[in-house]
């Protein structure tokens, strides 16, 4: 087994989690099997309960973990799906420990961070990467090297020094320097404070790689080498790029692959990485492009819905088009006149995810004016809910048809709490969550999406269609295209997908097909939208069995 630890130094946010991924995919390009896993040093058990505006969107695993958004980065990246496992926090650590003591498992000891807690930490390391069969794993420490948080993740790592070979382990750490306009000048100071403040916790990097605006030019990658005791020929630059995908292309062509192939003993291999080097051209130099709107309450925080962008992209990339999103604040929306002003000049609508009620109404608005102007509509999870309080109120007529989770005395309650959740207490970890098979009937959009009659997806939410009101819905119009198969005591099983068979493309899923999408393989529904789109762009009057839809 090979470790690579990614740490990161001045400033959060610089970009570890791209790093690591595009590491991760240099080194799948040249044939290993790599895994990845990020620690958190936040007391929270998982991420399920963090507001996106302090931490961007809540990746879902196919087991069900409530993650950091990286895992969704390194999933798409190095094409694998990863588990629970490959997010370890400060609370499932201290939490599996305490409960270990509670158990009796240190009887006569005193537990203290060193060694039950590294320990445990080095144990869940360990453990990940030999379930996942991986030959290499990649394990990204969070937050900043001098955090009192992250303290004893970094005495964990450091101590792997002592428990594998030379040739089995290497530290990279991403560090800013900072590129000062007013004297036309990079900055190295902070570097060198970041690297001295590694050092003094027993870890002396093998790789720098300096994050800045623009590429940092050889003579000051030299100077940094000469003042972190790192060679010169392993400080790298890590500039802005405009696409993600491009970071792969940008490290291996200085080098990096080359670097951590001499470090950890292996074979020297030139890298495929043709996909990489057709999508980023495909991103610069599109054919086409298309504006869809995005409605959303957290649109000021794009990474709050980050698994969706990618999936736009990914389905631009399959599309040879540009998409580009116009973000449209939900609240906004408070008539039918300021949906038409609003997205009138979009080919597309997406209705979001999310939680409460602020903005419902305005989503509302926003799924009828693209159901009666056959604008093609895309509505995950409560956008799914919201297509079906807009069907129930405007052409069922029920009036005030409303989910429970926004009007618990709504007479026509159309969405409801799951029956099992009336049951459940507390809220980390408690909602539907993680892979769930869905049954697609034939003879609808969604079957020739996907080609095929039963698939998983990855869901995340407490509400579900009510069975009371299905059959009014179908025999109204309403297509429901997709069901739960095996549900025991609610007939066919729950709803997991609609849509509406005369128009160009209106589909709306209960789970979430985003976290699934990856940028060689794009989500179906994805990619049907943005096929859709572009059709409503070339020829607003297109029909819904346009072969464009089924791309």
């Amino acid at each position: 087994m090979k470790y690579i630890f990614v740490t990161g130094g001045v400033v959060s946010s610089l970009g570890k989690g791209i790093l690591t991924s595009s590491l991760g995919a240099i080194l799948r390009g040249r044939g290993y099997r790599v895994t990845a896993i990020k620690i958190d040093p936040y007391v929270n058990v998982d991420a399920g309960t963090m507001r996106p505006y302090e931490h961007g969107e809540v990746f879902v695993t196919g087991d069900g973990a409530e993650t950091d958004l990286d895992i969704g980065h390194y999933e798409r990246f190095l094409d694998i799906d990863l588990s629970r496992a490959n997010n370890i926090t400060t609370g499932q650590v201290y939490l599996s420990v305490i409960q270990k003591e509670r158990r009796g498992e240190y009887l006569s000891q005193t537990v203290q961070v060193i060694p039950h807690i590294t320990d445990e930490i080095k144990d869940r390391i360990r453990r990940t990467a030999q379930e996942q069969n991986a030959e290499i794993v990649v394990v990204e420490v969070g937050g900043t090297v001098g955090d009192i948080e992250s303290l004893p993740f970094l005495e964990a790592i450091r101590q792997f020094q002592f428990d594998e070979d030379d040739q089995d382990l290497m530290y990279l750490h991403l560090t800013l320097v900072p590129y000062l306009v007013a004297s036309e000048e990079f900055k190295t100071k902070p570097t060198q404070h970041s690297v001295s403040t590694l050092r003094g916790v027993g870890i002396q990097p093998d790789v720098l790689v300096l994050r800045s605006e623009k590429m940092v030019p050889e003579d000051v990658r030299r100077k940094v080498a000469l003042f972190t005791n790192v060679h010169a020929g392993e400080v790298f630059s890590s500039p802005t790029v405009q696409y993600l995908y491009e970071m792969p292309l940008v490290l291996e062509e200085q080098g990096l692959g080359r670097v951590v192939e001499k470090k950890l003993g292996l074979e020297p291999i030139q890298p495929n990485l043709s996909f990489w080097q057709n999508a980023v051209r495909k991103l610069k130099h599109p054919a086409d492009e298309v504006t869809v709107a995005f409605v959303g309450k957290y649109v000021k925080m794009p990474d709050a819905y980050l698994s969706i962008l990618e999936g736009f992209r990914h389905a631009g990339i399959a599309h040879d088009a540009r998409v580009n999103v116009k973000w449209v604040n939900a609240e906004d929306i408070t008539d039918l006149g300021k949906a038409a002003e609003l997205l009138g000049d979009v080919d597309g609508v997406l209705v979001g995810p999310g939680f409460g009620i602020r903005g419902v109404e305005g989503k509302i608005l926003a799924a009828r004016y693209a159901r009666e102007n056959r604008l093609p509509y895309f509505g995950i999870c409560l956008g799914l809910q919201i297509a079906v309080i807009e069907y129930a109120r405007n052409v069922l007529g029920l009036e005030g048809a409303n989910s429970t989770e926004f009007d618990p005395y709504t007479p026509y309650p159309v969405i409801d709490l799951m029956p099992e959740q009336l049951e459940v207490e507390g809220m980390g970890g408690t909602m539907r969550l993680g892979n769930w098979p869905m049954r697609i009937h034939p003879e609808t959009l969604l079957y020739k999406l996907y080609g095929k009659e039963l698939v998983y997806e990855r869901h995340r939410h407490r509400y579900e269609v009510n069975p009371a009101y299905v059959q009014r819905l179908i025999e109204n119009g309403l297509t429901v295209s997709a069901v739960t198969p095996g549900v025991q005591g609610r007939g066919e099983g729950l709803v997991e997908a609609i849509e509406l068979p005369q128009h160009p493309f209106f589909i709306g899923l209960q789970a979430h097909p985003e976290l699934t999408s990856r940028p060689m393989r794009v989500s179906p529904p994805f990619s049907g939208f943005i096929g859709a789109a572009l059709e409503r762009k070339r020829r607003p009057t297109q029909s819904a069995d346009s072969p464009a839809l089924l791309r």
